[in-house]
């Protein structure tokens, strides 16, 4: 999938060129070919694609939207278990330190490669150079998750000498076991949610119709424009479209203030 600047103009041109080409074929039809009754066919079936054409962007439109909204809610939990974690492990005293003290790089790190064209956090106690997620749907990263496992050896290397303790290990074992699936499953729901060939479907309707569109419209400025502005329009559409899929990059991304609010806690 391209990214949502790009899809926005490809979509734009495309339709006004089809809009173009229209309006070259309507020119080059014989006089019999636009009677009337021709004309009035031709506009029914462009409001019959109109309406199918406008369901698959509301299609489109939903899922996006809703895939953009489970990944968010889904930060707020992955945080979420990090914060309870932590909290934990802080009480449970000095020796619970190192599985706090990897808790935290890894939601530094994770949260810097996640967006890298954000703040990253401050310090140098995490490593920078891990693969930015910008160019991917997939957050999954080998190093990171072998901070994450570490973490969670050192939670069930903890040695309670009492049922006080002891509680507090099963607890965080349970915990850790949240945050591990929490984390799992985001990196499974950051794939893009738009079928391809659903959206090169809706990519050839939406031609079709500007095709259409050349068909019918009269030749002067004012239909010439009324096409120009209904391409741009529905290029805006598209970008919104393709923006909340791609998750992390574009105008629209999934906050990261969640995983930066856990760091900050993790950090007293």
């Amino acid at each position: 999938m391209l990214s949502p600047a790009s899809s926005a103009i490809v979509t734009f041109f495309a339709l006004v060129a089809a809009a173009l080409i229209g309006t070259g074929i309507r020119r080059a039809l014989p006089e019999e070919h636009k009677a009337q009754e021709t004309v009035q066919l031709v506009q029914l079936v462009i409001g019959m694609l109109v309406t199918f054409a406008a369901l698959m962007l509301s299609l489109l439109t939903a899922s996006a939207k809703t895939s953009f909204d489970t990944v968010t809610d889904d930060f707020h939990v992955f945080a979420s278990d990090l914060i309870q974690l932590d909290s934990t492990l802080r009480a449970y005293g000095g020796e619970a330190d190192r599985a706090r003290e990897l808790l935290r790089i890894y939601t530094a790190a994770a949260t810097a490669s996640t967006w890298p064209h954000e703040r990253p956090p401050p310090g140098d106690y995490y490593p920078k150079d891990l693969d930015p997620k910008d160019t991917t749907d997939n957050l999954d990263d080998v190093r990171l998750d072998k901070l994450l496992d570490t973490a969670g050896n050192e939670v069930r290397r903890l040695n309670a000498t009492d049922p006080y303790h002891e509680a507090l290990r099963t607890e965080g074992l349970e915990q850790f076991a949240r945050a591990t699936t929490a984390h799992w499953k985001l990196i499974e729901e950051a794939h893009s949610s738009i079928s391809l060939p659903f959206f090169l479907t809706m990519a050839f309707w939406l031609f079709v119709i500007f095709l259409s569109f050349g068909l019918v419209a009269p030749h002067n400025a004012l239909a010439l424009v009324t096409v120009g502005l209904g391409a741009i329009l529905l290029a805006s559409v598209v970008y919104v479209i393709v923006d909340f899929d791609t998750l992390f990059r574009g105008l629209i991304i999934v906050p990261s203030q969640p995983m930066r609010d856990a760091l900050n806690h993790l950090s007293l």
